[in-house]
């Protein structure tokens, strides 16, 4: 039988939609359960981000790889001490509280596509001599909140195109195309208003048509991928006819989100209103399309404050980025309030074992300074689910306080030294009262008027 019975990670939903963005706080916690007594190595979880591309291009005999990678971030905390000497857990559930803030930095949405991806991960690792390690993961869904010029991307779009028939028929069509905006949300509706001019002989059926491109990039390689989002067909327009055409065109509740700041993954969206007309080249009116999340949409904006002190728990971290000086999440605080791990559980057998408390935390070589926004509300705090079997012995692990901030000495006040006497001010030059540049006719001032001499000075006889 398996030392390990199961090794699990979960972390607290901040919404309903179970995303996370930039300068949001990940609360979770590493569940162990052991069936005897073991002896631990190493046992830390991590949060990271990173995005990805590979594709192979086949030419002749040989086969090239192409891939590229770009890492967003990467945080480590320690679950236990990492010493020389292994940690003893004893037989029982162990429950590992942990938090990490996510960098404000702009990073891109989750995305799977066909040759790239961009994943965040929450990954613990168990490490002991003479064993394999034990490895849980759990992915977790990003959306990014980096859009600038939010302002712009919410005006109307308007377009217009010409065409003259061809051999086959005679005559020209014009149509007009007004989009209400630029940047909607999954679940949204693009509103679209189109007049059309027919003046031709040929029927003409207006279409309209959303469609995903996404591009990847490797070593200086491109692949693309496009499909079609939603599409929309009205009626036909009969020739010599004019008609305004409203459609209203929705978007997947399940759409993923613009990306365009990954260097290596491009996510863009396009809206293609045309004319669909037979045996002839369809005129037609292309406009950008944003997709950015829901609360961008209702009048949020990125660095809202959010309901976590940081730094209230959590053990070492090893980070690449500098943490957040301030709380930052556009999520309200859970009403209620309850503990980790099992509530109302008592320990009937072994006592749990002893961890010192944690160092400080350290933070990478950076130093991005931020606002300092928060509110003094306790970290929201959701119980963990009760397992369907009781434990012989449950250990939970709560992280311990913060350390207190001792300042650091005051320097001795510096001694002033007593006033200097003012030093005389230097004399200054005689003020010129004459206009020589708006003299035209008279001769220029001579050297005595510029310059007076000063009174002789009589010397000493001797």
């Amino acid at each position: 039988m398996s030392t390990v019975k199961s090794f699990t990670i979960s972390y607290n939903a901040l919404n309903e939609d179970d995303t996370f963005s930039e300068g949001d706080v990940i609360v979770g916690r590493v569940t162990l359960e052991l069936s005897k007594e073991t002896k631990a190595q190493k046992l830390f979880v991590k949060a990271k981000g990173d995005a990805n591309t590979h594709w192979t291009k086949k030419r002749g005999d040989h086969t090239h790889t192409y891939s590229a990678h770009r890492r967003y971030f990467k945080l480590k905390q320690l679950l236990i001490p990492e010493s020389s000497e292994d940690t003893v857990l004893p037989e029982g559930i162990h429950v590992f509280n942990f938090s990490f803030n996510i960098p404000r930095e702009s990073m891109p949405s989750s995305f799977k596509g066909s040759d790239g991806k961009i994943v965040y991960m929450l990954e613990a690792k168990l490490s002991r001599s003479w064993r394999m390690n034990s490895t849980a993961q759990k992915e977790i869904t990003f959306i990014s909140k980096s859009f600038p010029n939010l302002n712009y991307l919410m005006s109307p779009q308007v377009g217009s195109t010409d065409k003259k028939m061809g051999v086959f028929s005679k005559g020209q069509v014009h149509m007009d195309v007004t989009v209400n905006k630029t940047a909607f949300a999954p679940g949204e509706s693009i509103e679209i208003v189109t007049e059309i001019n027919n003046s031709s002989s040929r029927d003409m059926t207006p279409k309209f048509c959303l469609e995903q491109r996404a591009e990847f990039h490797a070593q200086g390689d491109t692949r693309t991928a496009s499909r079609e989002v939603g599409k929309v067909v009205d009626v036909p327009i009969k020739p010599q006819t004019q008609q305004k055409v409203k459609c209203v065109l929705k978007i997947p509740s399940e759409q993923v989100t613009s990306i365009q700041n990954c260097d290596i993954i491009k996510v863009e969206y396009q809206l293609k209103v045309y004319l669909d007309i037979s045996f002839a080249f369809d005129p037609e009116v292309l406009f950008p399309v944003v997709i950015i999340p829901p609360d961008l949409v209702s009048g949020s904006h990125i660095g809202a404050m959010g309901p976590y002190p940081y730094g209230a728990f959590g053990g070492q971290s090893y980070s690449d980025f500098p943490p957040p000086s301030g709380p930052v999440g556009p999520y309200p605080a859970y009403p209620q309030s309850v503990s980790y791990g099992f509530p109302g559980v008592q320990n009937p057998s072994a006592p749990p074992p002893a961890y010192p408390g944690n160092p400080q935390v350290y933070a990478g070589p950076l130093d991005v300074s931020a606002p300092h926004w928060g509110y003094n509300n306790p970290v929201p705090q959701v119980p963990c689910p009760p397992y369907s079997s009781p434990s012989p012995t449950f250990v939970p692990h709560p992280p311990p306080p913060p350390q207190a901030f001792h300042p650091p000495p005051s320097a001795p006040q510096i001694q002033l030294s007593p006033a200097q006497a003012p030093l005389a001010p230097a004399p200054s030059a005689q003020m010129m009262n004459t206009d020589f540049l708006s003299q035209t006719d008279e001769n220029p001032p001579s050297y005595s008027v510029l310059f007076q001499s000063s009174p002789p000075v009589e010397s000493d006889p001797k």
